[in-house]
């Protein structure tokens, strides 16, 4: 009999049914498509063994003027920073709000619990405080146990808040004063929508107190994200409706805070650099410098070209300000081709440098395209993508936008609730632009979709990254992995820290997850003979693969209508060698799975060729 070599379309469907996406790839995990071709994406291994604190919302990568290269992340409880060249270690660079002063420790027998008053501590729940010059002992524990770095576990008052000391106390008393340094305000490792009751984590605070967080917004609260970017061979962070923070690489790593910026506004949403012209820009930012009271989710302000602490316009500078009015509020901004694109929750608008009086130009691009979140868009040469509410979109002049053959597995499964975590970034090597995206219930980042705009097909994919970065000073692209329940110790060392880490990871690196093997696989849509009229006959097929290593495993599936019962034949081990294997398969639809399981596989489909013939209408 003749063979028949299955032609089956580059990319993912998801939007026929799988009858219907006949000739179509329906169905994938770590896989993607080049040159028209599903092969296994790379793998990734840990960047260090160590673990960070918190999910990671941020992540930028850059060089000193002396070629140090550094990275830095941001999570929702710490701001880290790190480099291969120096000590390949990460360091605590969280800026600190100030210092308190400790009036007195009071312990229970038996518990590692301990009681701090400082009466104007303004601590929440899950910030970080580092206390010092201990007078002394109390109950049973020691300066040692009592100076260190500490989570706060509850706030009871004003006046008070629990830590977790690395001993139990011997004795039940008060007593000791010390000198506490505040981190910056932490905040939740997800996005919380709603009103009144059940919106936050439970036990917040006590019961009859106010909500801290409802007097910020009665309807979101909004997880811990950064801004990042560099100036020049500096790191300058903004905390998401928080402050704006630089950290100058002249200062070496051993110090764990970043400089907090004098003259500069307090609370804002975003902050960027723009592009030659070099001013730093806040987005939704105060409208009354250091009044985070004054906070306008659409207002913009921008500093003194060449300054970051300049921010008060004068008739000789280039600071200034302007507010956007399409939408409620700006999700997002990115560089391109000479200009500043600005998300609001509606509107694109383009932002340009055109110098004294003004500074900058505004226009209003497109309505109904808004973006979901700050990192939810990414500059490819000029071409901006994004992720609207129900949409994927794209910039070249134009706001077109994307036909998706998996907009519909996507966005309604998207968890509405976290959709403003949503990370896209490219991955610049294949052609590829990804967004990491909480499905179902999750709240945190557990899926993934790809455009490959060379070649313009979708894929898909578990994956779960809640940040990423492409191949820029490093080898690799850099990428983070959150867990909400693990517990790994962590740096820095602090007690009393609550579950949720982050681990970095070196992508597109080997072939492997960390050492352990990666399940991929592709699966095709269901074809037929003769439109279905006649069942068929598999007795053989030829497989082709290049760049394999070790086994590829071929399931042959089959059912005797669109809605009946699949079954499977195989799998069947694929080796090198393998020139042909022998089938005995009847079925009127016939689909194939090509995958692979174990440590260090490796492959690159080519084609298959199977040998049918018609098999009557017996079952039909």
């Amino acid at each position: 009999m003749p063979l028949t070599k299955l032609q089956i379309a580059p990319g993912i469907n998801k939007q026929d049914t799988e009858y219907g996406a006949e000739g179509k790839w329906v169905d994938g995990d770590n896989v993607r498509f080049r040159y028209g071709l599903p092969e296994k994406i790379g793998g990734w291994k840990k960047l260090t063994s160590d673990a960070l604190i918190g999910a990671t919302r941020a992540l930028m990568t850059w060089a000193s003027l002396n070629g140090t290269k550094y990275s830095m992340i941001g999570t929702n409880k710490k701001l880290y920073v790190y480099s291969d060249i120096l000590a390949d270690k990460y360091y605590d660079a969280t800026p600190t709000r100030g210092a308190g002063s400790i009036t007195q420790f009071g312990t229970t027998s038996g518990s590692a619990t301990v009681t701090v008053t400082d009466g104007s501590h303004a601590a929440r729940i899950g910030d970080f405080v580092t206390i010092s010059s201990v007078s002394g002992t109390i109950g049973g524990l020691t300066q040692a146990n009592l100076q260190n770095e500490f989570e706060i576990l509850t706030v009871p008052s004003a006046n008070t808040f629990t830590i977790t000391a690395p001993a139990d106390a011997s004795s039940t008393t008060t007593g000791a004063t010390a000198t506490a340094t505040y981190d910056i305000v932490s905040g939740p490792a997800t996005t919380t929508y709603g009103y009144g009751w059940g919106v936050g984590a439970w036990n917040d605070t006590d019961w009859g107190d106010s909500r801290q967080d409802i007097s910020v917004s009665p309807v979101s609260l909004d997880s811990g994200k950064w801004s990042l970017d560099n100036w020049g061979e500096d790191g300058l962070a903004c905390k998401f409706n928080g402050g704006f923070y630089l950290w100058d690489t002249s200062s070496g790593l051993s110090g764990n805070l970043a400089a907090v910026q004098s003259n500069a506004p307090t609370a804002s949403r975003i902050m960027l650099v723009s592009g030659d012209d070099r001013h730093v820009i806040l987005f939704g930012t105060e409208t009354t410098i250091a009044t985070s009271a004054s906070q306008d989710d659409m207002f913009i302000r921008w500093s003194d070209q060449e300054a970051t602490n300049t921010w008060t316009p004068t008739a000789i500078n280039t600071a200034g300000s302007q507010r956007l009015t399409r939408g409620s509020k700006i999700m997002a901004a990115i560089r391109s081709r000479g200009v500043v694109l600005v998300f609001t929750d509606t509107s694109l608008y383009q932002m340009q440098f055109i110098g004294p009086p003004f500074t900058f130009g505004f226009k209003h691009i497109a309505s109904n395209c808004g973006a979901v979140g700050m990192n939810s868009a990414v500059d490819i040469g000029g071409r901006v993508f994004w992720m609207g509410k129900e949409s994927f979109f794209m910039f070249d002049g134009a706001v077109n936008k994307l036909p998706c053959t998996v907009q519909d597995h996507v966005f309604d499964s998207i968890e509405p609730s976290a959709q403003e975590d949503v990370f896209c970034s490219s991955l610049s090597d294949f052609g590829e632009v990804m967004w990491f995206y909480p499905s179902g219930t999750s709240t945190q980042m557990d899926k993934q979709v790809t455009f490959n705009y060379l070649e313009s097909v979708w894929h898909v994919g578990t994956l779960a990254r809640s940040a990423w970065t492409d191949r820029t000073v490093y080898d690799y692209p850099h990428a983070t992995e959150f867990s909400a329940t693990d517990t790994t110790t962590a740096i820095p060392t602090a007690y009393g820290v609550t579950a949720g880490r982050t681990f970095v990871y070196q992508q597109e690196y080997g072939k492997n997850d960390d050492g352990s093997a990666i399940t991929a696989y592709v699966e095709s849509g269901d074809m037929d003979i003769a439109d279905g009229d006649q069942f068929m006959s598999m007795s053989r097929f030829i497989p082709d693969f290049k760049n394999q290593s070790g086994n590829v495993d071929v399931t042959i599936k089959t059912r005797p209508y669109p809605s009946g019962t699949q079954t499977s034949h195989g799998s069947y081990a694929i080796s090198t060698s393998t020139t042909k294997q022998d089938t005995r398969i009847r079925g009127r639809q016939l689909a194939v799975r090509v995958a692979s399981d174990a440590v260090d596989e490796d492959w690159r489909y080519g084609t298959i060729r199977l040998e049918l013939r018609p098999d009557g209408t017996r079952g039909a």
